[in-house]
């Protein structure tokens, strides 16, 4: 069983945010359609790096192929007659664009009252910012990420992975998956609509809440917590850790690990509104001990007294940690190039319909005549479309 295999997707979208949508229905078990360019046809072709690629292979496994000239007025015919049979369509394009092809979310329910249309942009479908390309990084400047993450004064600094594409992909994928639920009480479909400056400044959570409660304007914090403390990276004699103490009672834990018991009862760091005021102060009690052991054997130390803490690991090791190892996350499956890979799962468990990498990521239209004959065109038809380079 799947949870989503009685869902067909037609995913036109390219780069990041789009396709991460797509991969979490597909993992589900949806049948997701990567509908992508005739190849030579797209100037942008190859933006995510080779096809057998890592990056090509994570976004994209799970997922059929077609290739379809939607310039062409055949082949904006055949995507509505394939939309006829769909529950959803995900597109990723400058918000003008659909309208231009003629397949905008109006097009789409007039063939297919039932159908969802999910759009991501970079900075939303309409406003003054509309028609501006957008990219991660410039919605982590937008969104505020990039003037929190840093050392204090070292000017702005971007997140190390793609926090507002994938984080516009997840809400995406939210968004459909609420659709779709609503649909079966009012049998209509819904246009989704999110963007990565939308979903950015969302992921900013408590940050942008400070603001807008309090009208504090938070600033870079490096690696302490902005608004507790000790929590951040501390030095080990070997390396480093993560320190996370939140309250009070972990404060008291952590001073008895560290055979300085006297501490909880300073003033200065008895409470969370104190620790903080006196963040450097702090720092500066708990340094010297931890200098004085090994990461392992704070872990030990640290775990027994159940105050939060970890390692900080380059992927090599997130991989070997043994929690990971048994989480699964790191998923096989086989390539007819590259033969068995490991992908990233997704991180969501579910007890009777788990999700699954089903397939690697498919060569450009490897499914087209597989995809076409479902929809009831003939071998005959399908030839005919391939010598016109509608598909």
């Amino acid at each position: 069983m799947s949870a989503l295999g009685h869902v067909r997707v037609l995913d036109l979208t390219r780069v990041r945010a789009g396709p991460t949508c797509c991969r979490v229905l597909a993992d589900y078990g949806a049948d997701v359609v990567k509908v992508e360019a005739v190849p030579g046809t797209d100037p942008n072709e190859g933006i995510n790096g080779p096809r057998d690629g890592s990056d090509m292979q994570n976004l994209h496994r799970s997922k059929r192929s077609l290739t379809l000239n939607l310039k062409s007025e055949k082949g904006r015919a055949l995507f509505l007659r394939l939309v006829e049979g769909a529950d959803v369509v995900v597109e990723n394009y400058r918000p003008d664009v659909k309208d231009r092809l003629g397949i905008a979310y109006e097009d789409l329910a007039k063939v297919n009252p039932r159908i969802i249309l999910a759009s991501i942009s970079g900075f939303g479908q309409d406003g003054p910012y509309a028609k501006r390309a957008g990219f991660d990084q410039i919605a982590q400047g937008m969104g505020g990420l990039m003037a929190v993450t840093g050392l204090p004064g070292q000017g702005p600094v971007r997140a190390g992975a793609a926090v507002a594409d994938f984080s516009a992909g997840l809400y995406a994928a939210i968004g459909v998956l609420t659709a779709l639920a609503e649909r079966e009480v009012s049998g209509e479909g819904q246009w989704v609509r999110t963007s990565l400056l939308e979903a950015q400044i969302a992921v900013m959570d408590f940050q942008a809440a400070r603001y807008l409660v309090d009208g504090d304007v938070p600033g870079q914090a490096g690696n302490d917590h902005p608004v507790s403390t000790p929590m951040g990276v501390i030095e080990t004699s070997d390396g480093y850790l993560n320190l996370g103490v939140g309250g009070d009672g972990q404060w008291r834990a952590l001073c008895g690990a560290l055979g300085r018991p006297e501490l909880a009862e300073d003033p200065r760091f008895a409470t969370v509104e104190s620790r903080l005021e006196h963040r450097e102060a702090c720092w500066a009690e708990i340094r010297p001990a931890f200098r004085e052991a090994t990461s392992d054997e704070w872990m030990e130390r640290l775990t027994a007294a159940s105050v939060p803490a970890g390692p900080i690991h380059r992927m090599d090791a997130v991989f070997d940690d043994p929690q990971v190892a048994h989480s699964g996350i790191a998923e096989a499956v086989e390539h007819p190039r590259r033969g068995a890979i490991r992908l990233v799962g997704q991180p969501v468990k579910m007890s009777r319909t788990p999700p699954r990498i089903s397939r690697p990521g498919p060569d450009a239209g490897e499914h087209t005549d597989e995809v076409l004959r479902e929809a009831g065109l003939s071998d005959e038809e399908i030839a005919a479309l391939r010598a016109e380079g509608v598909v």
